[in-house]
């Protein structure tokens, strides 16, 4: 198989756009791909300061390393969960990069421990609380980002969410009928408390499977083990589903998520005045950290307490 842009050999079939590249043209093509989702997206401009949710995993890592060849100023949070095994084989892949290709671009990398913050890992931390592993740890992970962005001034929070991720969270979504969840599924989510960083995905337009070339091809090294927490997760199945349909239909994935951005494009003047209204209108201040919240006290401040007083 020859790469569609030059005599090379390719390294990756693309049945969705009915290509395949070489090494280096799979790297233009990737950063060319998330440049454009910045732009289309609105996602941020050059001058912003960025945070990058790594884990360790091809997704955070290649996000990181794309934003930075292209110039953009970003730095990274890693959060320490307390997997037993798991945790020290992610956090010395993210060191390492850190190591090996951010601190040569000027960029830094924090670590957020919730054995030190919390005096237990997640594992423990669920069982206290009595709440699913996965559920936990999104709390957590969401309110260390908040936090972490907050604190230090950054215009902009990134993950790694790929196409794969959005169209199965889509998938989910739409089976269970969440409009809520439909309406705030988006690459790029403003700010919802002056403040506060916007939310984006800048991968939203790439699949797993080009990521990983992408980060075998420019020698990112990552983790490849999934989460053991993750085992039996509905995303798991929803991701198995769209892959099968993706194998009969090549592109399933892409005409699913980017059809939904399309229709929710279209019903966006009214809407997100509405929902920006009602965002400024609900959420304030917890009464304990001072994150937003609908309540007097965020969710993850009562989960914290309940883990402290768990008999309560």
């Amino acid at each position: 198989m020859r790469c569609r842009k030059c005599p090379k050999r390719a390294v990756l079939g693309m049945p969705r756009h009915n290509t395949a590249f070489c090494g280096p043209c799979l790297t233009e093509f990737v950063r060319t791909q998330v440049q454009r989702a910045i732009k289309s997206q609105a996602m941020f401009a050059p001058e912003d300061q960025i945070l990058v949710a790594v884990s360790g995993g091809k997704d955070s890592l290649t996000l990181w390393e794309i934003l930075l060849k292209l110039g953009y100023r970003a730095d990274a949070l890693y959060v320490d969960l307390g997997i037993s095994g798991y945790s020290e084989r992610s956090r010395e892949k993210v060191e390492r990069f850190t190591r090996d290709v951010a601190e040569s671009c000027g960029a830094k990398l924090t670590i957020h421990t919730v054995k030190e913050d919390a005096g237990a890992g997640i594992k423990e931390l669920a069982n206290l609380v009595k709440r699913p592993t996965c559920s936990t740890c999104g709390t957590i992970k969401r309110y260390q980002f908040n936090r972490v962005a907050w604190e230090n001034k950054y215009d902009v929070m990134a993950t790694g969410h790929n196409l794969d991720d959005e169209a199965a969270r889509l998938l989910g979504n739409v089976l269970q009928w969440q409009e809520e969840y439909l309406q705030k599924q988006s690459p790029t989510l403003p700010a919802s408390v002056a403040g506060f960083s916007k939310k984006v995905k800048p991968l939203y337009r790439m699949t797993e499977r080009e990521i990983a070339a992408y980060a075998i091809v420019n020698r990112i090294d990552y983790l490849v083990e999934e989460c053991p927490m993750a085992k039996g997760a509905k995303m798991l199945v929803y991701k198995d589903a769209l892959n099968r349909l993706e194998a009969e239909s090549p592109g399933t994935k892409q005409r699913f998520y980017w059809g939904f951005l399309e229709k929710q494009k279209k019903a966006a003047a009214s809407s997100s005045i509405a929902m920006a209204h009602l965002d400024q209108t609900t959420l304030q201040p917890c009464d304990t950290c001072s994150q937003p919240t609908t309540a007097g006290t965020c969710s993850f401040c009562r989960m914290m307490a309940r883990a402290k007083n768990p008999t309560r």
